[in-house]
């Protein structure tokens, strides 16, 4: 069959990326999407199994630093665009391996688009390289105002730094080389299949199973949360209709410090385990603070509203409740992805 569009999905394995995988497999049967992903340690094919055996999907383990598998993939699949979620991404991670950061985020990026403007020579403005960055690159807010489009960069970590970074090089291909680039800084997400390390899941599951749930410093850095879904809808809809060379800010209207997340997490915990209220709160534990930790994000997201039409569909609250019915009914994949490497992970972090 010959597709409308050949899509290159990296990262598709892992958290969001996957989300992003299954909307495109479902809503375009005429396009065809291949996932990429190196499978390290966050990137999970179980995250995919309700789409893998779908006629338009396609999964291709490869690592986006290796030029050759890159390249053969272009070749064998007629690649006619990118949408480039694989990444390091956790901030604790890159304090301890910054180096790890610097090679997949920005020599992969590059590395990926070096790739794509060989293969596309000619006509880079009929195929669209879309990454997909985050709100971390502007840095640290106080209390009041928030990121826009046109916010000075100002990275507080390695991982921040890594991705800012990234942004850069693919602004530089678009304005030296003249590629079709779309750009994307979003909020925190949450939602199913996020590995655990992050704290939506990791608070899920030490609560349910009665552990101790582990506070940065004293709790009150505040982050805007967005489900995951409502994330890859926007990502979609910029993919489609964004103008070319535009960065587009993504957020989900929900600030709430991390103490008011996790006390929010655990009182509906509580009512889920049928335990009274205020018994996961008295698993918290404060610890000390993260070196660079930013205080505050909080993403203006009126370009994208205004422009595309798109809205978060859902409140913080209702949000939290559809992420822990999910992580309630799927403890199989839980069970899997906690073994082995992550624990020895966990261990080491939060003792």
């Amino acid at each position: 069959m010959k597709y409308k569009k050949n899509i290159l999905i990296t990262g598709g394995a892992g958290f969001i990326g996957s989300h992003s995988v299954r909307l495109m497999v479902n809503k375009y049967p005429d396009y065809h999407i291949i996932n990429l992903d190196a499978l390290t340690y966050a990137g999970n094919l179980e995250n995919l199994k309700d789409v893998e055996s779908a006629e338009n999907y396609t999964f291709v383990q490869a690592d986006i630093l290796n030029t050759e598998a890159i390249e053969e993939i272009f070749r064998d699949y007629q690649i006619t665009d990118v949408m480039h979620y694989a990444a390091e991404s956790h901030v604790d991670r890159s304090i301890t391996d910054p180096l790890a950061f610097l090679k997949t985020n920005i020599l992969g990026t590059v590395n990926l688009m070096q790739v794509a403007k060989a293969a596309w020579a000619g006509e880079l403005d009929q195929h669209v390289f879309y990454h997909v960055s985050t709100d971390e690159v502007y840095g640290s807010l106080g209390p009041e105002g928030f990121f826009h489009e046109t916010t000075a960069y100002d990275p507080q970590s390695p991982y921040s730094a890594s991705k800012a970074s990234s942004d850069h090089f693919v602004r530089a291909y678009a304005n030296t080389y003249g590629m079709n680039i779309k750009i994307s800084n979003c909020s925190n997400n949450y939602g199913p299949n996020q590995f655990p390390e992050k704290l939506i899941p990791l608070m899920i599951n030490n609560i349910r199973h009665s552990k101790a749930l582990p506070v940065y410093g004293d709790g009150t850095n505040i982050r805007d949360w967005l489900y995951v879904v409502d994330h890859v809808i926007a990502i979609d809809e910029i993919f489609h209709n964004g103008k070319s060379g535009e960065t587009y800010n993504i957020g989900g209207n929900n600030e709430l410090q991390n103490i008011e997340l996790v006390h929010l997490l655990c009182d509906l915990m509580d009512d889920k385990m049928g335990q009274p209220k205020g018994t996961a709160r008295k698993l918290i534990t404060f610890v000390k603070d993260r070196p660079g930790h930013d205080h505050r994000y909080a993403i203006d997201n009126t370009k994208l509203t205004t422009e595309l039409g798109w809205e978060p569909s859902l409140t913080v609250e209702e949000g939290m409740r559809k992420t822990i019915d999910w992580y309630w009914d799927n403890q199989e994949w839980m069970d899997h992805v906690t073994s082995g490497a992550y624990r020895q992970y966990y261990e080491k972090q939060y003792s």
